[in-house]
């Protein structure tokens, strides 16, 4: 077992392609060991240089109208009237708390999707 620091990309394509091969590993063998230490060391990387950020809430609501089927007049009962719900699905007017519980409950829409990313205080990059 040679295990080294994941430091760049193709270190990271490495043990990935290590995983795979080491999937079928059982548990407690020197095989099992390399696996889950591998993945420990990929999950790490992955936080450092592959993070996902939330959706947009327009966006997320937009996603949940296509695959739902629904148009906009379908949005009136947990947003409000047709001018306000094409003011929040162009920007122009932000959700309200009341229009995020209602998206939630209703349509269920993640609450992290409704709410957006909190860019006030950024996390800082290592």
């Amino acid at each position: 077992m040679d295990i080294r620091p994941i430091k760049s990309e193709v270190d990271y394509d490495a043990a990935l392609a290590r995983i795979d091969m080491l999937m079928d590993a059982e548990m407690d063998t020197p095989e099992g060991d390399e696996l889950d230490v591998l993945v420990t060391l990929v999950e790490a990387y992955e936080a450092k240089h592959h993070t996902i950020e939330s959706p947009d809430p327009v966006e997320a609501i937009k996603f949940r109208m296509e695959q739902a089927g629904l148009d906009r007049k379908a949005l009136e009962p947990y947003i409000g009237p047709s001018g306000r719900v094409s003011e929040v699905l162009n920007h122009k007017r932000p959700l309200t708390l009341g229009m995020i519980r209602k998206l939630w409950k209703e349509l269920n829409i993640p609450l992290e999707s409704l709410v957006g990313p909190d860019n006030s205080n950024p996390r800082p990059r290592a």
